[in-house]
């Protein structure tokens, strides 16, 4: 028989477990596939080691944790208790697993923030430090650990990216004037905020006409941060050439009916007018390993998202103080729960989270 599980909500194990989470948000944009994760190996209540997954590809928490450890504090890394906020790997992948390491190093006692949804780990890290013998503690702060990769989790759990979209509107609750003339709704500092949020997604994603109209970079540049990966519908392949999206300088991907090939940075990825355009994209983005998005498109490739149910939060941008005469009218929500608001001078941003 498994030994069970101990779980516990200790405020020791808080206070370290919250400071793994600190950590781990270090790397937000820049681990993806790979979760977001976060070490801190204590010793009689001091802090010997800590550590985050900085890259993909480059060493998870757990090494970089104990490499941190100075050499006078060395001999007491198998007297110390191993905080970690999700479970240790326990395959071999881009790096060997974290499991194994824990184990050669005699750390005598871990404590997990949340168990690894991915089938590879799953359970079989924890497995293997029981059956060395280590003392293993998992679900503190279980809820924060798993909203930290709600990504990773929902990735892994529904086999589709985490789906954020966006949309700016004015007073009248406005997206665009109807010619389709560029219409500024949000103010410098929310634009900032926006380039942030680009910044934290896998990918971003737009229609045709806000491709054709705005003509949109679709970058990072008015944040420190990757820029994500281009994501454009373009069903007939009517897009000219010369569109900023284009420029080869970042991966982009147009949604299609016509061709299936790569050009380098530009890929071509074929789809049917038969079947449901936003599930197509959700799966192609699963095959592809990309994690989440951020779609920025119009009303009409918002609602489908909306109407199809693909999606888990919205972020709305209203600009209180703008009002403009006729123009097209933002998607419509009709379901969620408020997370967040903020204002931001004339924006109110109000974040909302679908509700099952």
């Amino acid at each position: 028989m498994k030994q069970p599980y101990l779980r516990a909500s200790l405020t020791k194990h808080e206070t370290y477990l919250h400071r793994c989470l600190e950590l781990a948000r270090q790397a937000a944009g820049h681990v993806a596939p790979n979760p977001l994760v976060g070490a801190v190996l204590v010793h009689q209540d001091r802090i010997i080691g800590e550590g985050f997954h900085r890259q993909y590809g480059g060493p998870h928490a757990e090494v970089n944790c104990i490499d941190s450890v100075q050499e006078a504090d060395r001999p007491l890394i198998p007297q110390s208790t191993l905080y970690v906020s999700l479970e240790p790997c326990a395959h071999h992948g881009k790096t060997p697993p974290c499991a194994d390491l824990i184990v050669r190093h005699r750390i005598p006692e871990v404590i997990i923030g949340c168990r690894d949804p991915f089938v590879e780990v799953d359970g079989k890290g924890i497995d293997k430090l029981h059956a060395a013998g280590i003392k293993t503690t998992v679900g503190v702060l279980e809820k924060e650990a798993t909203e930290l990769n709600k990504r990773f989790f929902t990735f892994h759990k529904y086999h589709r990216p985490y789906i954020i979209l966006k949309w700016a509107q004015t007073a009248n609750g406005r997206i665009a004037n109807e010619d389709y003339s560029r219409l500024h709704i949000s103010n410098e500092l929310t634009n900032r905020l926006v380039h942030k949020w680009r910044s934290e997604e896998a990918a971003i994603l737009v229609g045709t006409n806000t491709a054709l109209f705005d003509d949109p970079q679709l970058n990072t540049r008015l944040w420190t941060g990757p820029d994500p990966i281009r994501l454009v519908v373009d069903m007939d392949l009517r897009l000219p050439s010369s569109l900023k999206i284009f420029d080869k300088k970042v991966r982009t991907i147009v949604f299609n009916t016509i061709r299936h090939e790569e050009q380098g940075n530009l890929q071509y990825y074929q789809v049917t007018k038969d079947v449901s355009l936003v599930h197509q994209i959700a799966n192609a983005l699963y095959q592809q390993k990309i994690l989440s998005v951020l779609v920025e498109g119009g009303t009409r490739l918002l609602q489908s998202f909306i109407d199809e149910g693909y999606w888990d939060e919205t972020r709305i941008i209203t600009n209180e103080e703008l009002f403009i005469d006729g123009g097209i009218a933002a998607p419509v929500l009709r379901a969620g729960s408020l997370l967040e608001q903020l204002k931001l001078e004339t924006d109110t941003i109000e974040i909302v989270k679908k509700t099952e």
